[in-house]
């Protein structure tokens, strides 16, 4: 399938969202360094010690959102994630991204912005 034959939708129910975005802020209290979005891209920076959870993180988004496109860089110090949206998604860009930075204190919807 091409990558604009990808349906821009998160196959996640509810539950398993809240429960994503649980495993995301966890990461990130424990490893989130820097982050920085310039507009259809978010780069994420994290300690160097989680990169098998990085790739993790990696593999479970791609299975839920295909839409999305990642690479992981590793460094001596750190990990480096960019997640790129397509054009397509850009309504949803702002709420997608977020969840990509939670910290765990959010009082967003039970869904992702994709849906």
């Amino acid at each position: 399938m091409a990558a604009k034959d990808v349906p821009i939708a998160c196959t996640l129910g509810a539950g398993d969202y809240q429960e994503r975005v649980r495993w995301i802020a966890d990461l990130n209290q424990r490893s989130l360094r820097d982050h920085h979005r310039d507009d259809l891209t978010l780069r994420i920076d994290y300690e160097a010690g989680a990169l098998a959870d990085v790739e993790e993180h990696v593999r479970q988004e791609a299975a839920c959102c295909a839409f999305l496109t990642f690479q992981v860089e590793r460094h001596r110090d750190y990990v480096h994630l960019t997640v790129t949206a397509p054009e397509e998604a850009r309504l949803a860009a702002d709420s997608l991204f977020e969840d990509f930075i939670a910290s765990g204190s959010s009082t967003r919807a039970q869904t992702c912005g994709c849906c």
